[in-house]
């Protein structure tokens, strides 16, 4: 097995644990995201604010795909058809 192949193969549990802490807390992290961006914000005194802006959306919609990604495999773990389970 290459170095890339052992590397996937570890990293796979943590994206997944990832995964699942950002559906559970993806309005806190947000939160931070958006907290952590004005402070830069001030710090830079406004001059970078549209870079700000635009790396902080980015992040959030990476967030937004995390947990999406953790929701649909958490579907298809269950052994149902979907979130509404199997159809009778």
């Amino acid at each position: 097995m290459g170095l890339l192949d052992n590397l996937k193969a570890k990293l796979g549990p943590l994206k997944s644990k990832a995964g699942d802490l950002a559906q559970q807390h993806g309005d806190k992290i947000e939160q931070g995201l958006d907290k952590a961006a004005r402070a830069v914000d001030e710090r830079t005194q406004g001059k970078y604010s549209s870079q700000i802006g635009t790396g902080a959306g980015k992040a959030k919609e990476a967030l937004g795909r995390l947990s999406e990604e953790s929701r649909r495999s958490g579907d298809q773990g269950a052994g149902g058809s979907g979130p509404q389970g199997p159809a009778s």
